[in-house]
């Protein structure tokens, strides 16, 4: 004569899945949120030369990208030459002027115009009379702010 009677169905109860799509839809706000598109598509081989010192380059001031290296395997109809890629176009030494001008011009913020910083992203076989012309043309736009991206690796780590 007892008061309780057992359950006779061990089964667990069902979830409840009302908060799923609240969960979901803010994982998805977040990660489109947080995600970079890259910017550039290469079309020139890149093998940087190892860095034994490294500054990171901080977000808050505009930063352009001049690369130089041999076309790679789908633009191999160029040539074996180094070229330069600005954005995602090839370009000769003359059209670097142009590039830093449309550069500046395209900065929102007139007081971050100053602060241009060019990012020289050089193939470690390319030859250094392009890197000389480059530079030379830069001098003439004056962008006078040059950085050169390396590659890293093991040089750092001893």
């Amino acid at each position: 004569m007892s008061k309780f009677k057992s359950k006779k169905d061990n089964a667990l109860p069902a979830v409840n899945t009302a908060s799923l799509p609240d969960i979901v839809f803010m994982l998805l706000f977040f990660f489109m949120v947080v995600t970079v598109m890259r910017e550039d598509t290469l079309m020139v081989e890149q093998r940087l030369p190892l860095a034994d010192q490294v500054e990171k380059l901080e977000k808050k001031y505009p930063i352009s990208y001049i690369y130089v290296g041999k076309p790679s395997s789908g633009y191999k109809d160029l040539g074996e030459e180094a070229r330069i890629q600005l954005n995602d176009k090839f370009a000769d030494i003359e059209d670097i002027q142009a590039f830093i001008y449309a550069e500046r011009a395209g900065i929102a913020r007139e007081e971050l115009i100053d602060f241009l910083t060019v990012s020289l992203k050089v193939d470690k076989e390319a030859n250094m009379g392009i890197i000389g012309d480059i530079k030379k043309e830069l001098r003439k736009a004056n962008a006078l702010k040059i950085n050169y991206s390396v590659g890293t690796g093991s040089a750092l780590d001893n």
